[in-house]
Protein backbone atom coordinates (compact mmCIF):
# COMPACT_ATOMS: atom_id res chain seq x y z
CA UNK A 1 0.00 0.00 0.00
CA UNK A 2 1.51 3.57 -0.84
CA UNK A 3 2.15 5.55 2.38
CA UNK A 4 0.18 8.09 1.19
CA UNK A 5 -3.11 6.33 1.50
CA UNK A 6 -4.61 6.36 4.96
CA UNK A 7 -6.77 3.15 5.89
CA UNK A 8 -10.63 4.34 6.38
CA UNK A 9 -10.66 3.42 9.86
CA UNK A 10 -7.39 5.75 10.66
CA UNK A 11 -9.43 8.61 8.89
CA UNK A 12 -12.39 8.18 10.62
CA UNK A 13 -10.32 7.74 13.93
CA UNK A 14 -8.93 11.16 13.45
CA UNK A 15 -11.98 13.00 12.29
CA UNK A 16 -13.94 11.77 15.56
CA UNK A 17 -10.75 12.64 17.71
CA UNK A 18 -10.55 16.17 15.77
CA UNK A 19 -14.30 16.93 16.44
CA UNK A 20 -13.64 15.71 20.36
CA UNK A 21 -11.22 18.61 20.91
CA UNK A 22 -12.85 21.67 18.91
CA UNK A 23 -15.64 20.46 21.43
CA UNK A 24 -13.51 20.74 24.88
CA UNK A 25 -12.10 24.04 23.20
CA UNK A 26 -15.42 25.52 23.15
CA UNK A 27 -16.56 24.89 26.56
CA UNK A 28 -13.64 25.87 28.18
CA UNK A 29 -13.69 29.60 26.07
CA UNK A 30 -18.05 29.33 26.68
CA UNK A 31 -16.34 29.14 31.15
CA UNK A 32 -13.82 31.37 30.58
CA UNK A 33 -16.59 33.82 28.73
CA UNK A 34 -18.95 33.37 31.53
CA UNK A 35 -16.59 33.97 34.57
CA UNK A 36 -15.46 36.94 33.07
CA UNK A 37 -18.76 38.34 32.72
CA UNK A 38 -19.43 37.15 36.58
CA UNK A 39 -16.08 39.00 37.82
CA UNK A 40 -17.19 41.90 36.29
CA UNK A 41 -20.79 41.97 38.30
CA UNK A 42 -22.76 40.01 35.64
CA UNK A 43 -23.56 37.67 38.47
CA UNK A 44 -27.28 37.75 39.82
CA UNK A 45 -25.89 39.95 42.62
CA UNK A 46 -25.49 42.77 40.85
CA UNK A 47 -29.06 42.61 38.15
CA UNK A 48 -29.40 45.77 37.15
CA UNK A 49 -32.46 46.57 38.20
CA UNK A 50 -32.84 50.53 37.89
CA UNK A 51 -32.20 51.77 34.27
CA UNK A 52 -30.17 54.48 33.54
CA UNK A 53 -31.24 58.10 33.11
CA UNK A 54 -29.22 59.53 30.38
CA UNK A 55 -30.40 63.03 29.80
CA UNK A 56 -32.37 63.86 26.92
CA UNK A 57 -30.78 64.77 23.62
CA UNK A 58 -32.01 68.05 23.35
CA UNK A 59 -30.83 68.77 26.57
CA UNK A 60 -27.67 68.18 28.25
CA UNK A 61 -27.22 67.64 32.03
CA UNK A 62 -25.15 70.94 32.81
CA UNK A 63 -28.07 73.04 31.80
CA UNK A 64 -30.00 71.75 34.68
CA UNK A 65 -27.23 71.90 37.22
CA UNK A 66 -28.04 75.80 38.88
CA UNK A 67 -30.44 75.18 42.10
CA UNK A 68 -33.07 78.27 42.12
CA UNK A 69 -32.44 78.42 45.71
CA UNK A 70 -31.54 82.13 46.89
CA UNK A 71 -31.06 81.55 49.90
CA UNK A 72 -28.69 78.36 50.80
CA UNK A 73 -25.46 77.86 49.84
CA UNK A 74 -25.41 74.40 47.45
CA UNK A 75 -24.01 71.30 49.56
CA UNK A 76 -20.86 69.95 49.44
CA UNK A 77 -22.12 66.68 47.54
CA UNK A 78 -23.17 68.81 44.24
CA UNK A 79 -19.49 70.02 43.99
CA UNK A 80 -17.55 66.70 44.91
CA UNK A 81 -16.23 65.12 42.13
CA UNK A 82 -18.03 61.82 40.78
CA UNK A 83 -16.75 58.27 42.20
CA UNK A 84 -14.37 56.70 40.11
CA UNK A 85 -16.56 53.03 39.45
CA UNK A 86 -19.13 56.05 37.48
CA UNK A 87 -16.40 57.12 34.68
CA UNK A 88 -16.46 54.52 33.13
CA UNK A 89 -20.08 54.63 30.57
CA UNK A 90 -21.25 50.68 30.22
CA UNK A 91 -20.29 49.19 26.48
CA UNK A 92 -24.33 49.29 25.95
CA UNK A 93 -26.56 52.24 27.43
CA UNK A 94 -30.23 50.69 28.11
CA UNK A 95 -32.71 52.54 26.21
CA UNK A 96 -33.39 56.41 27.78
CA UNK A 97 -36.91 57.37 29.09
CA UNK A 98 -37.38 60.69 27.06
CA UNK A 99 -39.49 63.35 28.72
CA UNK A 100 -42.06 65.49 26.67
CA UNK A 101 -39.95 66.68 23.72
CA UNK A 102 -40.87 70.64 24.63
CA UNK A 103 -41.00 71.43 28.46
CA UNK A 104 -42.55 74.72 29.28
CA UNK A 105 -40.55 77.05 31.64
CA UNK A 106 -41.98 77.02 35.07
CA UNK A 107 -43.78 79.79 36.16
CA UNK A 108 -42.37 81.76 39.01
CA UNK A 109 -44.04 81.07 42.38
CA UNK A 110 -43.83 81.82 45.55
CA UNK A 111 -42.11 78.86 48.09
CA UNK A 112 -43.85 76.39 48.24
CA UNK A 113 -44.16 76.08 52.50
CA UNK A 114 -48.06 76.01 53.85
CA UNK A 115 -49.09 77.04 57.11
CA UNK A 116 -49.66 74.51 59.37
CA UNK A 117 -53.60 73.75 60.70
CA UNK A 118 -54.37 73.26 63.84
CA UNK A 119 -54.47 69.93 65.12
CA UNK A 120 -55.73 68.41 67.94
CA UNK A 121 -53.56 65.85 70.44
CA UNK A 122 -52.49 62.39 68.64
CA UNK A 123 -54.59 60.09 71.17
CA UNK A 124 -57.20 58.05 69.48
CA UNK A 125 -56.99 58.80 65.82
CA UNK A 126 -57.39 55.43 63.87
CA UNK A 127 -55.36 54.99 60.75
CA UNK A 128 -56.60 55.08 57.24
CA UNK A 129 -57.34 51.65 55.96
CA UNK A 130 -54.90 50.94 52.98
CA UNK A 131 -51.22 50.44 52.26
CA UNK A 132 -50.36 53.28 49.94
CA UNK A 133 -51.80 56.78 48.47
CA UNK A 134 -51.68 55.61 44.81
CA UNK A 135 -50.37 52.40 45.21
CA UNK A 136 -52.02 48.67 44.71
CA UNK A 137 -51.75 47.08 47.80
CA UNK A 138 -49.93 43.77 47.35
CA UNK A 139 -51.68 39.72 47.35
CA UNK A 140 -54.85 41.30 48.49
CA UNK A 141 -57.43 43.95 46.78
CA UNK A 142 -57.35 47.97 48.67
CA UNK A 143 -59.53 49.12 50.80
CA UNK A 144 -60.98 52.59 50.09
CA UNK A 145 -59.10 55.02 51.84
CA UNK A 146 -60.99 57.28 54.40
CA UNK A 147 -60.29 60.76 54.55
CA UNK A 148 -59.58 62.36 58.34
CA UNK A 149 -59.69 65.64 59.45
CA UNK A 150 -57.00 65.60 61.88
CA UNK A 151 -55.14 62.26 61.41
CA UNK A 152 -51.96 62.02 64.03
CA UNK A 153 -48.91 60.11 62.94
CA UNK A 154 -47.83 57.32 65.72
CA UNK A 155 -43.62 57.88 65.26
CA UNK A 156 -42.32 61.37 63.28
CA UNK A 157 -44.77 63.53 61.85
CA UNK A 158 -44.10 66.64 61.35
CA UNK A 159 -46.38 69.90 59.82
CA UNK A 160 -48.33 69.67 56.64
CA UNK A 161 -46.59 69.15 53.60
CA UNK A 162 -45.26 72.54 52.27
CA UNK A 163 -44.44 71.14 49.11
CA UNK A 164 -45.97 69.53 46.44
CA UNK A 165 -44.27 69.01 42.62
CA UNK A 166 -46.57 69.35 39.73
CA UNK A 167 -48.01 66.04 38.02
CA UNK A 168 -45.98 64.72 35.55
CA UNK A 169 -46.96 64.69 32.22
CA UNK A 170 -49.84 61.89 31.44
CA UNK A 171 -47.67 58.39 30.52
CA UNK A 172 -44.93 59.83 32.58
CA UNK A 173 -46.33 59.01 36.17
CA UNK A 174 -44.15 55.82 36.75
CA UNK A 175 -40.65 54.47 35.89
CA UNK A 176 -40.74 50.54 35.72
CA UNK A 177 -37.73 48.77 36.57
CA UNK A 178 -36.04 46.56 33.68
CA UNK A 179 -36.37 43.04 35.33
CA UNK A 180 -39.22 41.66 37.49
CA UNK A 181 -36.77 39.68 39.24
CA UNK A 182 -35.81 43.03 41.58
CA UNK A 183 -39.11 43.33 43.05
CA UNK A 184 -40.39 42.34 46.19
CA UNK A 185 -44.87 42.25 46.08
CA UNK A 186 -44.59 41.64 49.78
CA UNK A 187 -42.82 44.34 51.72
CA UNK A 188 -42.42 46.93 48.54
CA UNK A 189 -40.96 49.09 47.14
CA UNK A 190 -42.46 49.00 43.49
CA UNK A 191 -41.47 50.24 40.38
CA UNK A 192 -44.11 53.21 40.71
CA UNK A 193 -41.87 54.30 43.73
CA UNK A 194 -39.43 55.54 41.02
CA UNK A 195 -39.24 57.85 38.30
CA UNK A 196 -36.25 59.18 36.37
CA UNK A 197 -35.55 63.37 37.53
CA UNK A 198 -35.70 64.41 33.79
CA UNK A 199 -39.34 63.50 33.90
CA UNK A 200 -40.04 66.11 37.20
CA UNK A 201 -41.05 68.98 36.52
CA UNK A 202 -38.87 72.25 37.52
CA UNK A 203 -40.15 74.45 40.05
CA UNK A 204 -39.28 77.40 42.90
CA UNK A 205 -37.78 75.37 45.61
CA UNK A 206 -37.45 78.71 48.02
CA UNK A 207 -39.83 81.68 48.83
CA UNK A 208 -38.53 84.73 46.61
CA UNK A 209 -36.97 87.13 49.23
CA UNK A 210 -38.68 90.06 49.65
CA UNK A 211 -36.94 93.85 50.41
CA UNK A 212 -36.77 92.79 54.24
CA UNK A 213 -35.54 89.89 54.00
CA UNK A 214 -33.36 87.71 56.43
CA UNK A 215 -30.55 85.98 53.67
CA UNK A 216 -28.16 84.96 55.84
CA UNK A 217 -27.05 81.55 56.74
CA UNK A 218 -25.46 78.88 59.66
CA UNK A 219 -23.66 75.56 58.49
CA UNK A 220 -23.51 73.65 61.63
CA UNK A 221 -20.62 70.62 60.47
CA UNK A 222 -21.84 67.61 62.80
CA UNK A 223 -20.63 64.70 59.96
CA UNK A 224 -22.59 61.76 58.35
CA UNK A 225 -23.30 59.46 61.98
CA UNK A 226 -21.46 56.65 63.16
CA UNK A 227 -22.56 53.20 63.35
CA UNK A 228 -22.53 53.15 67.31
CA UNK A 229 -25.34 56.40 67.04
CA UNK A 230 -27.99 54.55 64.94
CA UNK A 231 -30.88 53.55 67.09
CA UNK A 232 -34.23 52.27 66.42
CA UNK A 233 -35.77 54.79 68.95
CA UNK A 234 -37.64 58.33 68.95
CA UNK A 235 -36.79 59.66 72.08
CA UNK A 236 -39.54 62.80 70.96
CA UNK A 237 -42.42 61.18 70.25
CA UNK A 238 -42.05 57.51 72.18
CA UNK A 239 -40.10 58.56 74.80
CA UNK A 240 -38.51 56.18 76.69
CA UNK A 241 -39.64 53.54 74.18
CA UNK A 242 -36.83 51.19 72.82
CA UNK A 243 -37.62 49.99 69.43
CA UNK A 244 -40.35 53.12 69.22
CA UNK A 245 -39.95 54.06 65.85
CA UNK A 246 -39.12 49.90 64.29
CA UNK A 247 -37.08 51.46 61.48
CA UNK A 248 -33.33 52.29 62.38
CA UNK A 249 -32.06 56.06 62.54
CA UNK A 250 -28.84 57.84 61.98
CA UNK A 251 -27.89 60.36 64.71
CA UNK A 252 -25.67 63.46 64.24
CA UNK A 253 -24.80 65.93 66.80
CA UNK A 254 -25.82 64.94 70.43
CA UNK A 255 -24.30 61.13 72.14
CA UNK A 256 -27.01 60.69 74.37
CA UNK A 257 -29.74 60.79 71.73
CA UNK A 258 -31.22 57.54 72.90
CA UNK A 259 -34.71 56.45 73.88
CA UNK A 260 -34.35 57.76 77.30
CA UNK A 261 -32.53 61.12 76.32
CA UNK A 262 -34.29 64.14 78.48
CA UNK A 263 -33.32 67.92 78.34
CA UNK A 264 -30.95 67.26 81.09
CA UNK A 265 -28.97 64.45 79.76
CA UNK A 266 -28.75 65.86 76.57
CA UNK A 267 -27.25 69.12 78.06
CA UNK A 268 -24.25 67.27 80.13
CA UNK A 269 -23.53 64.92 76.17
CA UNK A 270 -20.50 65.23 73.76
CA UNK A 271 -21.23 65.91 70.02
CA UNK A 272 -19.97 64.75 66.74
CA UNK A 273 -20.46 68.49 65.50
CA UNK A 274 -17.08 70.54 64.74
CA UNK A 275 -18.87 73.45 67.06
CA UNK A 276 -19.08 72.19 70.54
CA UNK A 277 -21.00 74.26 71.48
CA UNK A 278 -24.18 72.69 69.23
CA UNK A 279 -24.92 70.05 71.38
CA UNK A 280 -27.91 69.49 68.82
CA UNK A 281 -29.60 65.83 68.18
CA UNK A 282 -30.47 65.56 64.03
CA UNK A 283 -31.91 62.01 63.23
CA UNK A 284 -33.31 60.78 60.22
CA UNK A 285 -33.91 57.25 58.87
CA UNK A 286 -31.29 55.00 57.54
CA UNK A 287 -31.37 54.45 53.10
CA UNK A 288 -30.62 50.88 52.21
CA UNK A 289 -29.65 48.93 49.36
CA UNK A 290 -31.28 45.75 48.39
CA UNK A 291 -30.42 43.00 46.78
CA UNK A 292 -31.20 41.50 42.88
CA UNK A 293 -34.40 40.28 44.07
CA UNK A 294 -35.63 43.10 45.97
CA UNK A 295 -34.53 41.20 49.28
CA UNK A 296 -31.32 41.50 51.68
CA UNK A 297 -30.35 40.46 55.15
CA UNK A 298 -32.98 41.34 57.91
CA UNK A 299 -32.32 44.01 60.11
CA UNK A 300 -31.71 41.83 63.36
CA UNK A 301 -34.39 44.11 65.24
CA UNK A 302 -36.99 45.00 62.59
CA UNK A 303 -36.46 42.16 59.94
CA UNK A 304 -39.50 44.01 57.48
CA UNK A 305 -36.23 46.61 57.10
CA UNK A 306 -33.79 44.31 54.34
CA UNK A 307 -30.77 45.26 53.02
CA UNK A 308 -27.29 46.93 53.31
CA UNK A 309 -27.52 50.13 55.22
CA UNK A 310 -25.96 52.57 52.68
CA UNK A 311 -24.13 55.50 54.86
CA UNK A 312 -24.73 59.22 53.93
CA UNK A 313 -21.97 60.86 51.67
CA UNK A 314 -22.76 64.05 53.21
CA UNK A 315 -25.01 65.90 55.30
CA UNK A 316 -25.21 69.44 55.36
CA UNK A 317 -27.26 71.15 58.22
CA UNK A 318 -28.10 74.84 57.21
CA UNK A 319 -30.12 77.62 59.21
CA UNK A 320 -32.01 79.79 57.48
CA UNK A 321 -33.50 83.36 57.28
CA UNK A 322 -37.09 84.26 56.67
CA UNK A 323 -38.36 86.04 52.86
CA UNK A 324 -40.14 88.70 54.98
CA UNK A 325 -37.83 89.99 58.00
CA UNK A 326 -35.91 89.09 60.97
CA UNK A 327 -35.19 86.14 62.40
CA UNK A 328 -35.70 85.89 66.29
CA UNK A 329 -33.55 83.27 68.73
CA UNK A 330 -34.77 79.87 68.92
CA UNK A 331 -35.34 78.42 72.37
CA UNK A 332 -33.22 76.06 74.07
CA UNK A 333 -34.45 71.86 73.82
CA UNK A 334 -37.16 73.13 71.16
CA UNK A 335 -38.36 70.26 69.07
CA UNK A 336 -39.32 70.14 65.62
CA UNK A 337 -40.24 67.43 63.01
CA UNK A 338 -40.99 67.33 59.30
CA UNK A 339 -42.81 64.41 57.49
CA UNK A 340 -44.89 61.98 58.78
CA UNK A 341 -43.55 58.56 58.81
CA UNK A 342 -47.34 56.79 58.09
CA UNK A 343 -48.53 59.74 55.45
CA UNK A 344 -49.44 56.76 53.11
CA UNK A 345 -51.84 55.52 55.26
CA UNK A 346 -53.08 58.50 56.69
CA UNK A 347 -54.51 60.48 53.85
CA UNK A 348 -51.16 61.90 52.65
CA UNK A 349 -51.22 64.37 55.79
CA UNK A 350 -47.84 66.07 56.55
CA UNK A 351 -46.25 64.74 53.50
CA UNK A 352 -42.71 66.74 53.33
CA UNK A 353 -40.63 64.13 51.16
CA UNK A 354 -37.97 65.95 48.63
CA UNK A 355 -36.34 63.91 46.50
CA UNK A 356 -33.80 64.77 44.36
CA UNK A 357 -30.28 64.50 42.40
CA UNK A 358 -27.40 66.42 42.88
CA UNK A 359 -27.04 69.12 39.72
CA UNK A 360 -30.77 69.12 40.08
CA UNK A 361 -32.03 70.94 43.02
CA UNK A 362 -35.07 72.55 41.24
CA UNK A 363 -36.27 68.99 40.30
CA UNK A 364 -38.36 67.66 43.68
CA UNK A 365 -40.24 64.52 43.84
CA UNK A 366 -41.75 62.90 46.57
CA UNK A 367 -40.83 59.95 44.55
CA UNK A 368 -37.46 57.98 44.85
CA UNK A 369 -35.38 59.63 41.55
CA UNK A 370 -33.08 57.94 38.85
CA UNK A 371 -30.22 59.85 38.53
CA UNK A 372 -28.05 59.89 35.01
CA UNK A 373 -24.51 59.25 35.68
CA UNK A 374 -22.19 60.86 38.12
CA UNK A 375 -24.98 62.27 39.78
CA UNK A 376 -26.47 61.04 43.69
CA UNK A 377 -29.61 60.60 45.04
CA UNK A 378 -30.04 63.82 47.30
CA UNK A 379 -33.08 63.59 49.88
CA UNK A 380 -33.85 67.53 51.14
CA UNK A 381 -35.55 67.81 54.57
CA UNK A 382 -37.46 71.67 55.40
CA UNK A 383 -38.35 72.04 58.67
CA UNK A 384 -40.88 74.26 60.35
CA UNK A 385 -39.02 78.40 60.70
CA UNK A 386 -42.05 79.60 63.03
CA UNK A 387 -42.49 79.39 66.22
CA UNK A 388 -45.64 80.22 68.89
CA UNK A 389 -43.14 82.32 71.19
CA UNK A 390 -43.99 80.45 73.95
CA UNK A 391 -43.32 76.64 73.98
CA UNK A 392 -40.74 74.08 73.01
CA UNK A 393 -42.95 71.26 72.60
CA UNK A 394 -46.60 70.09 71.96
CA UNK A 395 -49.34 67.34 72.24
CA UNK A 396 -49.25 66.47 68.91
CA UNK A 397 -44.76 67.73 68.78
CA UNK A 398 -46.62 69.75 66.03
CA UNK A 399 -48.79 73.11 66.80
CA UNK A 400 -46.03 74.85 68.73
CA UNK A 401 -44.38 75.32 65.43
CA UNK A 402 -45.64 76.14 61.70
CA UNK A 403 -44.13 77.09 58.36
CA UNK A 404 -44.48 80.03 56.63
CA UNK A 405 -46.73 80.28 54.02
CA UNK A 406 -46.05 81.22 49.84
CA UNK A 407 -44.88 84.30 50.82
CA UNK A 408 -42.92 83.81 53.56
CA UNK A 409 -44.72 84.97 55.87
CA UNK A 410 -45.33 83.03 59.66
CA UNK A 411 -49.22 82.35 60.61
CA UNK A 412 -50.27 85.37 63.34
CA UNK A 413 -49.18 85.02 66.50
CA UNK A 414 -46.12 83.58 65.16
CA UNK A 415 -42.34 84.91 65.07
CA UNK A 416 -40.06 83.52 62.25
CA UNK A 417 -37.13 81.59 63.86
CA UNK A 418 -33.91 80.25 61.77
CA UNK A 419 -35.28 77.28 59.57
CA UNK A 420 -33.19 74.46 59.33
CA UNK A 421 -32.29 72.75 56.12
CA UNK A 422 -30.64 69.23 56.14
CA UNK A 423 -29.46 68.18 52.39
CA UNK A 424 -28.17 64.23 52.87
CA UNK A 425 -26.51 62.60 50.18
CA UNK A 426 -26.54 59.16 49.06
CA UNK A 427 -24.22 57.49 46.54
CA UNK A 428 -26.31 54.62 45.27
CA UNK A 429 -24.62 52.16 43.47
CA UNK A 430 -26.14 52.08 40.13
CA UNK A 431 -29.05 49.95 38.76
CA UNK A 432 -30.01 48.83 42.67
CA UNK A 433 -33.00 48.89 44.08
CA UNK A 434 -32.75 51.03 47.36
CA UNK A 435 -35.50 51.95 49.90
CA UNK A 436 -35.97 54.30 53.20
CA UNK A 437 -36.79 52.58 56.65
CA UNK A 438 -40.03 52.48 57.67
CA UNK A 439 -43.11 51.01 59.46
CA UNK A 440 -43.86 47.50 58.18
CA UNK A 441 -47.21 48.41 56.58
CA UNK A 442 -45.93 51.15 54.66
CA UNK A 443 -44.34 49.25 52.39
CA UNK A 444 -40.95 51.78 52.14
CA UNK A 445 -42.69 54.20 50.44
CA UNK A 446 -40.51 57.23 49.34
CA UNK A 447 -42.78 59.73 50.64
CA UNK A 448 -42.74 58.77 54.20
CA UNK A 449 -39.68 60.36 54.54
CA UNK A 450 -39.06 62.35 57.71
CA UNK A 451 -36.42 64.36 59.76
CA UNK A 452 -36.14 65.32 63.42
CA UNK A 453 -34.29 67.74 65.18
CA UNK A 454 -34.05 69.23 68.98
CA UNK A 455 -32.02 72.48 69.55
CA UNK A 456 -29.60 72.39 72.32
CA UNK A 457 -26.99 74.86 70.92
CA UNK A 458 -25.51 77.24 73.91
CA UNK A 459 -27.50 80.57 74.09
CA UNK A 460 -24.48 82.42 73.01
CA UNK A 461 -23.95 80.36 69.73
CA UNK A 462 -27.72 80.46 69.31
CA UNK A 463 -27.22 84.05 69.01
CA UNK A 464 -24.80 84.24 66.19
CA UNK A 465 -26.56 82.17 64.24
CA UNK A 466 -29.19 84.74 64.57
CA UNK A 467 -26.42 87.52 63.61
CA UNK A 468 -25.22 85.91 60.72
CA UNK A 469 -28.63 85.55 58.99
CA UNK A 470 -30.08 89.18 59.86
CA UNK A 471 -26.96 90.64 58.36
CA UNK A 472 -27.07 88.69 55.20
CA UNK A 473 -24.13 86.78 56.26
CA UNK A 474 -22.93 83.06 55.71
CA UNK A 475 -21.21 81.76 58.55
Amino acid sequence: MPRHQMPTRTKRRLIAATMAAVALIGTAVGVGIYGSASARGGGPASLQCLPDAPPPATQTTSSTQTSTSETAPPSESETAPPSSSESAPPAEEPPAEQPPAEQQPPAEQPPAEQPQAEQPAEEGVPEVQGMRLNRPRPAQPQQPEQPQEDPAPSDEAGPSAPNTPPAPAPGDTEQEFENPECLNQEIGPFATDFISIFRVAPQRLDARPGRNASRGTFTSRCGTGTDSQRDSSNFIVSPGVANGAEHTHDYLGNTAAGANANNDSLAAAGTTCANREDLSAYFFPVVRVREANGGGTPDATNAHNLGTILKARSVDITFRGNAQGDVVAMPRFLRVLTGNAKTTIQGGVNQNAKWTCTGFRDRITPKYPICPRGSQVQQISDFPGCWDGQNIDSANHRTHVAFADRNGACPAGFQAIPQLRMTITWDVPRGRVFAVDSFPQVLHAPETFHNDFVNVMSEALMNRVVRCINSDRRC
